[in-house]
């Protein structure tokens, strides 16, 4: 016992630094307190929904797939009263007594009130309002699902030719009163088609680089050659395996898969790549691509690019950006799950598909915009499979939670954002491809130079209206769902901001608008 005491005595604190211990604890007390503070003095925001719910007595308009529903694909009352009451309630225990079809159950809705402890809270975050039901411009969002779904066997690199993108997708979507999609001089050419608004995606090929090139892996790398489905390998096109997926029945049918691996060429494979992916699985390639570039791709108020003794690592290196954008993913996810659960409950394509089919054939009479009722893409799809159903990409459908915004989309936001930040947007992409119209190889491109930022961007916009591709998301879920994504991100930098020691003038980046920010 003496020599333990004895030694105790002799010990000393190693501690150097300017700050002694205390001063340093007040200190991260003040930076967390701050940053805190300055969350709380954000000001409530209203979160408007476009009314539908309210609207429609049998809830046409809104998510209730897993629930158990009629003939008609119309959702038990009951049972989407007891998803409400959960829903207003929170009681964990509510959550339990809600109805359910038959074997699927529903994704996680208590996700919808998890705190965030960095960056804003879930539920101060707000996003546009979705359309309507009835109004042209959801009529125009699904017509363009339609077109997806048709269309998903002909290369990107055909576009300009194949007959369904030159002469009838783009044309026809020119023609609706309120169609959002991008645009030259007012008319969607096969230049626009499917794409994505925001700076770059229209400049050189329809896939990103970051979904083409080789991801250095540790000591291994990743070639981005994927298992693909065979052409023509759509599902829920019969009215009996729709219905049986509303009410929460596992799929008759199952995919059927190419034997061969193939680079990204057709809307098939970006629908199954987006199908199988992990959360930010398309950040993190980009990053570590971007890591591969070298010091000359880093931002330029990177505080150790003119250092003469140091070299960024824990602080503004590889370890510290790839942690910013896996850590993003968590907080998007939970301010996009406040939005679908709490807000919105937006039906999704496939459950609209089912009202289409069931006005179309006088079973009953929706208020779907006539525009999509007379549009030429629906008689095509009834002549292909003997219904007005959305074909869909996947034998299971869309995952069981609402629609709005779109998860894959928040989540790319914020990846992308982070990777705005830590790396020069305007750093040219050297040596360019593009895959093959049969995805077996990559050829040279020798198109407008390529950006990080702008295949930043277009990254974003495969990941996002990849999903709509697959027939489980409308455009807008997609454009709000970046823009989501993006404030969460802007929304940690700036609270991370405060904790370097470095001489740091803050994060620059160029947001999806095209406005440019410093943090």
């Amino acid at each position: 016992m003496e020599n333990d005491q004895s030694s105790r005595k002799k010990e000393k604190s190693c501690e150097i630094g300017p700050l002694p211990s205390i001063l340093r604890l007040l200190k991260a007390f003040r930076i967390r307190f701050e940053a805190a503070l300055s969350q709380a003095k954000v000001p409530i925001q209203d979160h408007p929904c476009n009314g539908d719910e309210s609207l429609y007595p049998l809830k046409i308009s809104n998510y209730s797939k897993a629930l158990p529903h009629n003939q008609l694909g119309e959702v038990n009352l009951n049972a989407y009263k007891a998803l409400i009451h959960a829903l207003e309630t929170g009681n964990p225990d509510d959550f339990e007594d809600i109805p359910l079809g038959k074997v699927v159950k529903l994704t996680n809705p208590q996700a919808a009130y998890a705190f965030e402890l960095v960056g804003p809270d879930s539920h101060h975050l707000s996003i546009a309002v979705p359309p309507s039901f009835s109004s042209a411009w959801e009529a125009s969002e699904m017509a363009e699902l339609y077109w997806r779904a048709l269309t998903r066997d002909v290369s990107f690199t055909e576009f300009d030719t194949n007959p369904l993108t030159l002469q009838q997708a783009a044309p026809e979507l020119s023609g609706f009163s309120d169609f959002r999609g991008p645009k030259v001089n007012g008319v969607v050419t096969t230049g626009t088609l499917f794409r994505g608004d925001t700076p770059g995606d229209l400049i050189g090929p329809f896939i990103s680089q970051f979904l083409w090139r080789d991801i250095p892996f540790g000591a291994t790398t990743i070639v981005q050659k994927y298992r693909t489905t065979e052409a023509g390998d759509d599902h829920m096109t019969t009215y009996e395996e729709w219905l049986n997926i509303q009410n929460g029945s596992s799929p008759t049918t199952s995919n059927i898969f190419d034997p061969t691996p193939r680079y990204i060429r057709n809307g098939r494979d970006l629908g199954e790549w987006v199908h199988r992916d992990f959360p930010y699985q398309g950040t993190l390639g980009a990053c570590l691509i971007l890591l591969s570039f070298g010091q000359t791709a880093l931002d330029s108020a990177n505080p150790y690019l003119n250092s003469a003794t140091q070299v960024g690592f824990s602080t503004f290196g590889a370890p510290h950006i790839l942690d910013m954008v896996a850590r993003s993913a968590f907080a998007a996810l939970e301010a996009t799950w406040f939005q679908k659960f709490l807000i919105h409950r937006r039906l999704r394509p496939e459950e609209f598909g089912g009202r289409v089919h069931n006005t179309k054939v006088g079973a009953v009479n929706y208020p779907i915009n006539s525009e999509l009722l007379n549009s030429q893409v629906i008689s095509k799809v009834f002549d292909k499979y003997g219904t007005y159903l959305l074909p869909i990409a996947y034998a299971e459908g869309c995952p069981t939670h609402p629609a709005y915004p779109g998860g894959h989309a928040s989540v790319v936001g914020a990846g992308v954002t982070m990777l705005k930040a830590f790396f020069d947007e305007s750093f040219v992409i050297p040596n360019p491809i593009v895959a093959s119209s049969d995805g077996l190889s990559l050829l040279p491109y020798s198109g407008a130079p390529l950006t990080i930022g702008g295949e930043l961007n277009k990254l974003a916009s495969n990941v996002t209206h990849g999903r709509d591709t697959a027939g489980l998301h409308w455009r807008s879920d997609g454009v709000e769902g970046l823009k989501l994504g993006e404030a969460v991100a802007i929304g940690i930098l700036r609270d991370y901001k405060a904790t370097f020691n470095e001489n740091f003038n803050g994060f620059s980046l160029t947001k999806f608008d095209g406005t440019t920010i410093t943090i």
